[in-house]
C-alpha cells in the first residue's frame, strides 16, 4: 500500500524560518528494488509466523477472565478479545497501550490467557512512549517513501521521537514533514509488527549493512520488533498504536547532524527530532509543559543564580561556583547523615585503575568504549566509570566471616564516562560526576531484609524533597548470566520486598541487568515529569568473577550476594532535577542564599552586619545589602529575584529592641521578631529539612 499520494506540492521558504529550501515539486516515490525485496522478505516472514501461530493455537476460542485495574472482572475469548475491545466495552477513553500481567501489550493484540489488564493513556509514561514510537514509524516512512532518503534508525527518547537518515541534496522544511505525516495517518494505514530472530533480522536487512548493524545493537533479547507501514520497513522497540490514525498531530522540532558512535566510518547522518500526539488537546498540554520546562530549565537557573557553568577546557564536566558547591555539599551531607543511621561505612577508592581490573570485572569487554584511558608505557589505565570493582578488591583483601555480613560500603568518588558529545546536556548528562553509590555484601538469607531497608531509605529521602514515586521490578533479560533457579529466588525476594513496602510498583519484564534483577524507582517532579534516579540492583556475577567468599555458619566457604544501590543517583543530575522541581526557589535547608539583611539608611549598617555575623556563626548563608544608591523597595525586589528565602529589614526600632522585620521571598510579611526567636525558627526549618516558607 502506498504511504501517500503527493502530486505537485509547490513550496517556498520564507526568510528567517528554520530550514531553507528552494521551490520544488515532490511526488510519491515508487519503492526501489531494495525496498521491494525488503517488503517481499517481510511478507514472507509474516505469513510464516501466521501459519505457525495457527498450528499452535489450533483455532480460536476458550474463555478468559480479565481483571481490570479497578478490581472489576470481564470475560473474553482467547485469541479474539483484545485490550482495545475491552476499552470500548468498558467505555475507557484515551487508552493508547496496555499492560497485561505487567507486560506492555498493544491494544490490538489478542489476549491468550487469564490476566490482569491495565489500560494506559497518553498521560502515562508508557502511553506517551507508545504514541511517540508510532510517530517515529510514521516519520521514518515519510522520510523514506516521500523524500527518498535512506533511513538508518528510528526511535524514541525521554523527550520525543527521532529519525536518523542519510540525506540527499534536497532540503525539506519541518512544517512540510509535519504535513506529510498527518496525511499518512489520515489514511488510517495499519502498521504491521513482527517479532524476528537475529537470523530473520539479518535476512530482512541484508541489503543495508548500516541498517542491520544498528538493528543488531538494539537486540537485548532473542527477538527484535520490526514493522511495516506502507512500503517502508523499520525497527521499533516496543508496542505501537493499533491504527496509525490515532495520531492526530505532529510537531517537528529540529534537524541536526548526529554521529553514530558505533559506526565511525559513517559521518553524513542527520537526525530529525519531533513529537506526536493522539489529539490537539494533548498537543496544547505538551506545549504548556514545554513552556513551563523552559522557564524552569536548570541551565538558566544555574546561570542566573551563579551556581555552575561548563567550559570547553573540560567538556561535559561541571564547574560549581560557591553557591552551587553549597547545594552539592548539602546533599552529600544529607546522605552521609543517613548513612550513619543506617549502618553504612564510607570508603575512599582510587580514580585510576589498570585495565586488568576492568578485564577481570568484565567491564572492559562491554564498556571500554565509554571509558577514558591513559597510556603509561607499557601499561594502560582507565578512569573509573563505577565503583563496584574497586569495592570487590577491598572485600577480597582478607577472609570474611558470616558474622561480618552484611557489609555496607558507600563511596563518593569521582566517576568519569566518555559520553558522546551529542548526548551531553547541562547537568543531566555529564562526563564527570559523583554518585551516592553504595554496595552491600550479604548472605542470601539477608537479601530480602537488605532490599527492604534500601527501599525505606529511598522513601525517607524522597519524602524530604516532596517527590511521589513508583517502583519497577525489572526481571531477567535474555541472554543473562547465572542459574535460572538463582534468578527465580532473587526475583521472588525482590517482589516480596516490594509487596511489603506498600508503594505502587509494577513488573518490567526482561529489563533487568544481565548480571541480576533490579528495582528502578521513578520519581515525579512538580510539573509531572518522571525521572529515574534511585536503583537497587542484585549482582550474582561480580562475586563470581572476583571469587568473593565468606566463611559460613558451618565453616564452609559461601558466596555473598552483592547489591548495587543509589538513592540520589548522580548528584549532578539530582541538582538539575531539584532546580527544575523547585523552579530555582530552593527550600531553606538547600538554599545557597538564605537570608538578606537590609539596613534602613547608613546609620544602621553596623547593626545589620552584626545580624549577619550571628547568622553566619549559626551556619546560615546570610548577606547584607549596603548599596546606598538603591531604595529599600528596590533592595527588597532584588533580594526576591535572587531567591533569598527571607529578607530581614532593620532600622532604628529593630536596633534598639534587638529584633528584625521578617518577610518571605514571596512578599509575605511575618512581622517584627526577636533575632533569637527567628534564628531558633530558622534552625528548626533547616535541621528538619522542611520545604515550608513560613515559621
Amino acid at each position: 500500500m502506498v504511504v501517500a499520494v503527493l502530486l505537485r506540492w509547490p513550496v517556498c521558504q520564507a526568510a528567517g524560518r528554520s530550514v531553507v529550501r528552494c521551490k520544488r515539486h515532490y511526488c510519491k516515490l515508487q519503492p526501489s528494488a531494495v525496498l521491494s525485496e525488503r517488503l517481499r522478505v517481510f511478507e514472507s516472514l509474516r505469513e510464516r509466523q501466521e501459519r505457525s501461530r495457527a498450528r499452535e493455537t489450533g483455532g480460536r476460542g476458550g474463555g478468559l477472565t480479565i481483571r481490570l485495574s479497578d478490581g472489576k472482572t470481564v470475560k473474553g475469548s482467547a485469541g479474539v478479545t483484545t485490550p482495545l475491545l475491552i476499552a470500548r466495552n468498558t467505555h475507557v477513553k484515551g487508552a493508547v497501550v496496555s499492560r497485561v500481567n505487567g507486560e506492555l501489550w498493544e491494544l490490538g493484540r489478542p489476549l491468550v490467557e487469564d490476566c490482569e489488564l491495565q489500560l494506559l493513556g497518553f498521560d502515562s509514561l508508557e502511553g506517551r512512549q507508545a504514541v511517540w514510537r508510532t510517530g517515529a514509524c510514521v516519520l521514518s516512512s515519510v522520510m523514506e517513501s516521500v523524500f527518498g532518503v535512506q533511513v538508518c534508525r528510528e526511535g524514541v527518547s525521554d523527550t520525543g521521537l527521532y529519525c536518523d537518515y542519510q540525506p540527499d541534496n534536497r532540503s525539506v522544511s519541518l512544517e512540510e514533514v509535519e504535513e506529510r505525516c498527518k496525511e499518512v495517518t489520515s489514511q488510517k494505514i495499519t502498521i504491521t509488527r513482527l517479532e524476528l530472530s537475529l537470523q530473520e533480522v539479518r535476512e530482512l536487512f541484508q541489503d543495508s549493512a548500516l541498517r542491520l548493524q544498528l538493528a543488531e545493537e538494539l537486540m537485548t533479547g532473542p527477538t527484535l520488533s520490526v514493522y511495516r507501514l506502507g512500503d517502508s520497513i523499520g525497527v521499533c522497540t516496543g508496542p505501537l498504536l493499533p491504527p496509525a490514525a490515532q495520531l492526530k498531530s505532529f510537531k517537528m522540532l529540529q534537524v541536526s547532524p548526529v554521529t553514530l558512535s558505533s559506526v565511525e566510518e559513517v559521518s553524513d547522518v542527520t537526525r530529525m527530532i519531533g513529537v506526536s500526539f493522539p489529539g490537539e488537546r494533548e498537543r496544547e498540554e505538551w506545549e504548556r509543559e514545554q513552556e513551563e520546562a523552559r522557564r524552569r530549565d536548570h541551565r538558566r537557573i544555574g546561570k542566573d543564580q551563579e551556581l555552575f557553568f561548563f567550559n570547553d577546557v573540560s567538556p561535559g564536566s561541571c564547574f560549581f561556583f560557591p553557591k552551587g558547591a553549597h547545594i552539592y555539599n548539602t546533599l552529600t551531607d544529607f546522605i552521609k547523615s543517613e548513612y550513619r543511621r543506617r549502618g553504612f561505612s564510607e570508603v575512599v577508592t582510587p580514580t585510576l585503575f589498570s585495565t586488568s581490573l576492568w578485564e577481570r570485572s568484565g567491564h572492559w569487554e562491554h564498556y571500554s568504549e565509554n571509558m577514558f584511558t591513559v597510556t603509561c608505557d607499557p601499561h594502560t589505565f582507565a578512569l573509573k566509570p563505577m565503583n563496584c570493582p574497586a569495592h570487590c578488591v577491598m572485600y577480597e583483601q582478607r577472609v570474611r566471616s558470616w558474622r561480618e555480613l552484611p557489609i555496607r560500603w558507600a563511596d563518593f568518588g569521582a566517576l568519569h564516562r566518555n559520553e558522546h558529545s551529542g548526548a551531553l546536556g547541562g547537568l543531566t548528562r555529564v562526563r564527570r560526576f559523583c554518585q551516592d553509590d553504595a554496595h552491600i555484601f550479604c548472605t542470601p538469607d539477608q537479601l530480602e531484609a537488605e532490599i527492604t531497608a534500601c527501599l525505606e531509605f529511598v522513601r525517607s529521602v524522597y519524602r524530604v524533597f516532596g517527590f511521589s514515586f513508583h517502583c519497577l521490578l525489572s526481571t531477567r533479560p535474555t541472554p543473562c548470566l547465572g542459574e535460572p533457579a538463582l534468578w527465580d529466588t532473587a526475583e521472588q525476594q525482590l517482589e516480596s520486598s516490594l509487596r511489603h513496602f506498600g508503594e505502587r510498583w509494577q513488573l518490567n519484564p526482561g529489563d533487568g541487568a544481565f548480571y541480576g534483577p533490579k528495582i528502578d524507582i521513578q520519581i515525579r517532579d512538580a510539573i509531572g515529569r518522571q525521572h529515574q534516579c534511585a536503583t537497587i540492583q542484585l549482582d550474582f556475577q561480580l562475586p563470581i568473577r572476583f571469587n568473593l567468599q565468606y566463611v559460613g555458619v558451618n565453616g564452609e566457604m559461601c558466596r555473598p550476594v552483592m547489591i548495587h544501590r543509589a538513592v540520589l543517583g548522580s548528584l549532578e543530575r539530582m541538582i538539575a532535577i531539584l532546580a527544575e522541581n523547585f523552579g530555582g526557589k530552593w527550600p531553606l535547608w538547600l538554599s545557597p542564599v538564605q537570608v538578606m539583611v537590609l539596613p534602613i539608611g547608613g546609620d544602621h549598617e553596623q547593626y545589620a552586619v552584626q545580624v549577619v555575623q550571628k547568622l553566619k556563626e549559626a551556619g546560615f548563608m546570610a548577606d547584607v545589602d549596603t548599596d546606598h544608591g538603591a531604595t529599600l523597595n528596590k533592595k527588597i525586589r532584588s533580594a526576591q529575584l535572587a531567591q533569598y528565602n527571607y529578607i530581614f529589614v532593620v532600622g532604628e526600632k529593630e536596633r534598639v529592641s534587638g529584633t528584625v522585620s521578617v518577610r518571605t521571598r514571596g512578599g509575605k510579611q511575618l512581622g517584627q521578631r526577636s533575632l533569637e526567636d527567628v534564628m531558633s525558627s530558622l534552625t528548626l526549618l533547616r535541621d528538619s529539612r522542611s520545604n515550608q516558607d513560613e515559621f
